[in-house]
Parts: structure tokens; sequence; C-alpha cells
């Protein structure tokens, strides 16, 4: 593509060479029975923090409507409902309270309900996910797409099978800065790229999860903790941080620290791995592929975990820079280093004009919400499909296996699995508690 088609494709989310011809094709019931002037009915499932980013920027769209939300904490519901019922009184409107509910399976049984914003913890993604697909919704699924690369394979089957939208909310896609990056790597501005650095930020020291083990506490009333636990095994217990409670204002104190713990997170790997390895992957061409080889840190001279690609470009997750998390991708023609709000180079001449920190959250900020809203309307795929979602989580989850293992992984992206490693394939998912596996079901 010429980079003005790349960036228009990039920009507006429509990802021409990558689109389904089951989704291009499909004349859908829920896409079928709007008309240019209806509003595209949202319901949002899980309301926590990242949430609330997202309903702040979906509910100021003219042609979308906020009609419910679910969460298994009654302190979530409360605040999402006033907080979107406010926002429609302000605008006059008569009906102005969205519906509430505390299962899922209740807001996705909703007829005129056509599309569902996840945010949810990320063991329940796939599950959650897959019902709506087969419930006949669109779907905006928050990062990283899936817990395991058997969730995500099973993901991918059901879009394609109910030809539904999905858009994985790996919003740097769809940020200046990001796009100028990877149009200039594409391009062949850098020259023959032979190296990326990704840094994806440390927990305990580590970019990798680490174990949960927590002394039992009491969930507080209104958490129904058995409905958040789902398919994780009971000896996940629940702790303050967790599911954090709000403060005076409505907000959390913290993220949810369910991210940073095995099982129930992927620690730095899968909740910045999702953004950053994802550009890596963008950059070089790799959005359906995988890399080939892994090597954990601290194995032979590796000092860091390092990927490789069947074409011998490197991947080394280190934090190059005081900047925080980013990508630095390195050709023979010189370097572009790329953060949210911020990118830099070995030249000028590879740096964007007018780069710089937008007003806002990130995660209200970027144009990704519009991609989804503008691909329900086309039924052509956004520029995070279900496909490239699956392949950068998995990146992120090969990784952690690789780390687990504190050795070299052979990983073959056609086949989706570890060469002859029944040990390393056995980690690609996990045993869920007796009754959810079936949910998985395409």
């Amino acid at each position: 593509m010429q980079r003005r088609d790349f960036l228009k494709a990039s920009a507006l989310g429509m990802a021409g060479a990558m689109v389904m011809p089951s989704v291009a094709s499909a004349a859908t019931k829920s896409a079928g029975k709007q008309s240019k002037n209806s509003k595209i009915n949202l319901g949002f499932i899980g309301l926590g923090q990242q949430c609330m980013y997202l309903m702040s920027s979906f509910i100021e769209m003219d042609d979308v409507q906020v009609v419910a939300g679910c969460d298994v904490y009654d302190i979530k519901r409360d605040r999402f409902e006033k907080t979107v019922t406010e926002f429609y009184q302000g605008k006059g409107y008569k009906k102005c309270a969205p519906a509430m509910y505390e299962n899922y399976e209740d807001l996705l049984a909703r007829p005129d309900i056509d599309g569902v914003v996840i945010a949810v913890p990320d063991h329940w993604h796939a599950i959650i996910a897959i019902a709506a697909c087969k419930a006949g919704k669109d779907v905006y699924l928050e990062k990283p797409m899936t817990l395991t690369v058997y969730e995500g394979k099973q993901l991918v089957k059901a879009v394609r099978k109910y030809n539904r939208i999905l858009q994985v909310g790996s919003m740097q896609r769809s940020s200046e800065e990001f796009i100028h990056a990877a149009t200039m790597a594409r391009e062949g501005e850098l020259g023959k790229i032979h190296k990326m650095e990704a840094f994806v930020g440390r927990w305990e020291g580590k970019p990798f999860p680490v174990p949960h083990n927590f002394p039992a506490q009491k969930p507080p009333k209104g958490l129904n903790w058995d409905k958040w636990l789902g398919p994780l095994p009971e000896t996940v217990t629940y702790f303050p941080d967790i599911n954090p409670l709000l403060d005076e204002e409505g907000h959390e104190n913290c993220w949810g620290a369910w991210r940073w713990y095995k099982p129930s997170g992927g620690g730095y790997m899968t909740d910045w791995g999702a953004h950053m390895f994802d550009i890596a992957q963008w950059m070089v061409g790799k959005d359906l592929s995988c890399p080939v080889d892994i090597i954990p840190p601290g194995y032979s001279y590796y000092k860091n975990l390092t990927y490789r690609y069947d074409n011998g470009i490197e991947v080394e997750e280190t934090e190059f820079d005081e900047h925080g998390q980013g990508v630095k991708i390195y050709g023979d023609k010189g370097w572009i280093a790329v953060h949210r709000g911020l990118l830099y180079a070995s030249d000028p001449k590879f740096e964007m004009k007018n780069a710089g920190k937008k007003d806002g959250p990130f995660e209200s900020c970027a144009p990704h919400h519009r991609t989804f809203i503008e691909s329900m309307k086309s039924r052509i795929d956004p520029n995070v499909p279900v496909e490239v979602g699956h392949s950068s989580c998995t990146m992120c989850n090969i990784g952690i296996i690789a780390g687990e293992l504190g050795r070299p992984l052979v990983w073959n992206p056609i086949v989706q699995k570890f060469m002859d490693d029944d040990e390393a394939n056995k980690l690609m998912h996990y045993q869920y508690r007796a009754g959810y596996e079936k949910l998985l079901e395409v």
C-alpha cells in the first residue's frame, strides 16, 4: 500500500488487506435492522475503571446509545447507572437510565442490543465474547484478547462462524505516533529491519506474572465472588486490590491487581505486552504470525526475554530508555522509538510533525472506539480484528510459557503449537472449574 493509503486505512480502521470474505459479505440481522439514522445500542460488561474510560468515549457519539451495564459488583453497577443517567439527563433525553444486570447472559439476551463492550478481567474474556457472538452481538473486547492460547483459537472460530465484528482494544493502532512509526518501518524508510526492543514493564522486578499466594479474605458485601471467579480455580482467593473499592468520588484507588498474578492474569507480559508486542508485530508485517524462537531471560548469554522470527528479526523485551513502555525498531538506515505521545528517531526525517501528548486519558482519547462503530455499520473488519488480536496475545503467552519453563522454545505459528514439546503445549490452557469448559465450545 502507498503511504497515504496505509495511513487512511489505519486511521479509519479499514484494514482492507485483511478483510475476511465471510464478514465483508455478511448482511447480519443486527446490522440489517439499523438505518443510517438509527442509533447503535451498546451494552457494557465489566464496569471497572477501564470500562468507565471506554464508556466516556462511546457515550459522546451521536449515533450510539448506552442502554445497559453488567457487573458482579453492586457498587460498580451503581456508579455506571448514575454516570450514564446523569449524562443523558443533561442532554434532555426522556429515557435516561440504563438497564443493569449481574449476569451477562441476561444482558446478551436482549434483542435490542447491537454490540457489547467487554472490559471484564482477562479470565472471562473468551467465555463472554464467545457467548456474545452466539447471541448475534458485535464485540469490542479489551486487550489482551484472551488469557490463554486455546481460548484465542476458540474465539477466532466463534467470530467467523457467527459472522460478527470484533475489535480488540489495542488502541495504539489508532494513535498517530504508532501509525507513523509502523508506516516508516513497513514502507522501508528504515531500510532492512534487524532488531526491535519492546518494554512492557515490571511487577516485583519481572515482566512475568507472580504466584497468587494471598491468605483468604472475606469479599465485601455486594461482590459476587463466585461469579467473579468464574473458570478460575478456587485457590484464587479474594484480597482488596484484586477488585478495588471506590473512593468518595467514585474512582478506584488502583487498577485491579488480578492482572499481576497467575492464574488470574499474565503480569506485564499481557497487560502491556498486548500493546507493545502488538505494535512490534505490526511494524514488521507479522500480524497473522508469531516468532518461531523464544529464549527466556537468563538462558545462555540472553539477559532478557528474546523472540526471533523466521526472517531473523529479533525482539528483545527490555527497558531501552527512560520513557517507560514503548517500542524501538532498528533498520540499516536508522531507528525509531515510540511511546504514547512521544516519538523520536535517529534522524529528523523519520520523525512526525505535531507529535505530542493529547489531553485526557489515553484510554478515552484514541479514535479506536469510533473504528468499532464504523465497522459495525460497514461489516468490514476493524484495524485489530480477531486474528490480529489472537496472534499478538499468543506472542505474549508463549513468552510467559518460556519464562515459566526457563528454557528456549520453538513455536510453529502455522499449526499454533510448540514443536516436539508436550510439556510446553500443556501450558497453552489451564483446567477450568467444573462446568465452564463447555462455554468455550463453538
